[in-house]
């Protein structure tokens, strides 16, 4: 019989109320530590009943086990009511959650399957890391424009920690001032409209060498996708070097690499805690031998600017590179900011890896689009001819002058956005169309589904230009059912500089050839497959027969 004297077990059942009291509490206060602590702390509330002679054993292990049940109980009690606050979606798998929705497809196409089953606002399972995606405009705008700082980062990947130096450029770099100073800089030095006009005569010579070789291979089959691809490149690299560099050719095979594996899924991402993956993939050694690589041609071509910047002034015939540009915030500007070496590296990585793959891959649909419709194609070069045909070329400072073939533009980046997946991060807690995204969430605007919904379009799946010649809705992220380039803070800041690429090629090449499909193929057999990467590129590469038009 237990004895309940003060003298003899006074003490163990006071204990044992205090437990009980401690309990209650803890479960308040306590509610989100994880099992390990649990433990501990119960463990910690048992030794406190400092158990008397004939106190049973069995029961301090009664009360350890009632304690510990109690807590666990709470504690998924707990995580159910923060789960059923989450945006709904479709059943997950212990360990990979929904990794097995998005296999056998492409990924925006998948969660645009996904979205119409489970709503605009969409939670998934992705390994570890708990994503939410984005299929209306509705919802994109109160991501990307009514809580748009909360909503301004960006999560860290493997393959931008390593190729970017450590995410300090201006895609990947964490949403805070220096990102703030470092946007300034390209919006209104690096990429501003009269930057992108000073890079007029670049883009007209680099496209003017491409019509001479399509045109000595006339009436033969050519890969337009190739000519584009190299056409892009070149630019960008004229643009941002200066004069054709000796370490041009050495560099721009490895940005290709560069975007190569920016382009494919990383395991390494949606389980980043197991970090022995790095080892067994060989993901982080094969990134980091293409970083060291691009490190030493970069620091070579920025020393040569450094050396040679006191005698360049932009002036006359010839506008500073974007190196030239970069590098006169290393030393601190008025407001004291300064731009270190590597921050110049990564952004010019940023400038070659979205300033080519994304508007070659525009003109490389844009073309597949008219081809596959010889109508559009024909109304599209009557323009361009009948605007130019006075002056025998195309010039860029009159390209506003084609509204049908700026509308063209706008329907190929409607079907085809570049960047279909807009990645954002939730830096706090916050409530969107009644749901609740936790901190460190990852969001995802879908900007192909949203692109091609029947609620803001009709014949959503049709390539239509006309569309766009009555339309206001523009690129500038105003317009949340047509998003190709981003909205609010992280939109796109290279938007004018691919415009003007893509523009000048497109003009030029209906303006100097016909085309024809090799081999006899019929115009409506044109496969459309897509291929995801860093921009979704058409799964085969274009090949076509040019037939000069005229040359002048």
């Amino acid at each position: 019989m237990l004895n309940l004297s003060k003298s003899s077990g006074g003490s163990s059942l006071e204990n044992v109320l205090i437990t009980s009291k401690l309990v209650k509490e803890g479960c308040i206060i306590h509610s989100h530590t994880n099992q390990a602590e649990i433990s501990l702390s119960s463990l910690c509330l048992i030794s406190a009943m400092d158990p008397q002679p004939g106190y049973p054993l069995l029961t301090t292990f009664f009360f350890f086990f009632c304690i510990l049940a109690i807590l666990t109980i709470l504690k998924r009690l707990n995580s159910s009511r923060l789960t059923s606050k989450l945006p709904p979606g479709p059943w997950k798998l212990p360990l990979i959650g929904n990794i097995h929705n998005l296999v056998g497809s492409l990924p925006h196409r998948s969660l645009r399957d996904l979205a119409s089953k489970h709503g605009p606002l969409m939670h998934l399972q992705l390994g570890e890391v708990s994503a939410v995606i984005v299929s209306s405009a509705e919802v994109a705008r109160e991501v990307m424009k009514t809580h748009d700082i909360n909503f301004a980062a960006r999560s860290p990947l493997l393959a931008s920690k390593i190729l970017f130096y450590n995410s300090t450029d201006i895609t990947f770099m964490p949403y805070g001032e220096q990102w703030k100073q470092l946007r300034k800089i390209c919006s209104l030095e690096l990429l501003s409209m009269n930057r992108v006009k000073s890079f007029r005569q670049i883009r007209e010579e680099e496209m003017s060498n491409l019509v001479k070789r399509l045109a000595s291979s006339a009436g033969s089959p050519v890969n337009l996708t190739e000519c584009i691809m190299s056409l892009a490149f070149t630019i960008v690299a004229r643009t941002t070097f200066g004069k054709k560099c000796s370490r041009q050719e050495q560099f721009i095979p490895l940005v290709a690499e560069a975007v190569r594996r920016l382009s494919g899924f990383d395991i390494n991402d949606v389980f980043p805690s197991l970090t022995w993956l790095h080892v067994i993939s060989g993901v982080k050694l094969k990134l980091e031998k293409i970083h060291h690589e691009m490190d030493g041609i970069l620091e070579t071509i920025i020393r040569e600017h450094g050396e040679s910047r006191a005698i360049k002034t932009g002036e006359g015939d010839t506008p500073l590179d974007l190196i030239d540009v970069l590098l006169k915030f290393e030393e601190h500007d008025e407001d004291g900011f300064f731009l270190s070496r590597t921050n110049i590296k990564a952004v010019v990585l940023d400038i070659f890896t979205g300033g080519s793959e994304t508007s070659a891959t525009t003109v490389n649909w844009a073309m597949a689009e008219m081809m596959k419709r010889p109508k559009i194609l024909a109304r599209a070069q009557a323009e361009v001819r009948r605007v130019f045909g006075g002056q025998g070329r195309v010039v860029e400072q009159d390209l506003p002058e084609l509204k049908f073939m700026t509308s063209i533009i706008k329907e190929t980046l409607r079907l085809h956005p570049p960047g279909p997946l807009i990645p954002r991060e939730c830096q706090g807690r916050c409530k969107i169309d009644r749901f609740e995204i936790p901190e460190k969430t990852r969001v995802i605007v879908n900007a192909f589904a949203i692109g091609r919904d029947p609620k803001y379009w009709t014949d959503p799946e049709a390539f239509d230009p006309e569309r766009f010649l009555e339309s206001h809705v523009d690129y500038k992220g105003c317009n949340f059912e047509y998003i190709p380039f981003g909205a609010g803070r992280r939109i796109c800041p290279g938007m004018a500089y691919g415009l003007a690429n893509v523009g000048l090629q497109l003009a030029m090449l209906l303006y100097h050839f016909n085309w024809k499909l090799p081999n006899g193929m019929k115009n409506e057999d044109l496969d459309m497959t897509e291929s995801f990467g860093l921009s979704v590129r058409r799964k085969d590469d274009l090949i076509l027969i040019p037939t000069s038009y005229h040359l002048h």
